[in-house]
């Protein structure tokens, strides 16, 4: 069976999730160590999904256009 990847909204969830039981210092340290490892990984795949985002945005960026930033105006603010 295959193993569905993530999304960023999907990991980043995960990583907050463990990061907070991380944070109330109740697991004993194999079990820290579990959700440690964990969240590496889900760290990673976070970092792999904004690098792919970030190329895609280069790539359609790549014809050297401005384009601006909503709400951006006449006067640049």
């Amino acid at each position: 069976m295959a193993v569905k990847k993530q999304s960023f909204e999907e990991a980043m969830g995960r990583l907050e999730a463990i990061v907070a039981q991380l944070e109330k210092g109740e697991c004993g340290l194999d079990q820290s160590l579990k959700l440690f490892e964990e969240g590496a990984g889900l760290a990673g795949r976070c970092e792999e999904l904004l690098d792919q985002a970030e190329q895609k945005v280069n790539l359609l960026l790549a014809d050297d256009q401005e384009v601006p930033f909503e709400g951006e105006g006449a006067d640049g603010l």
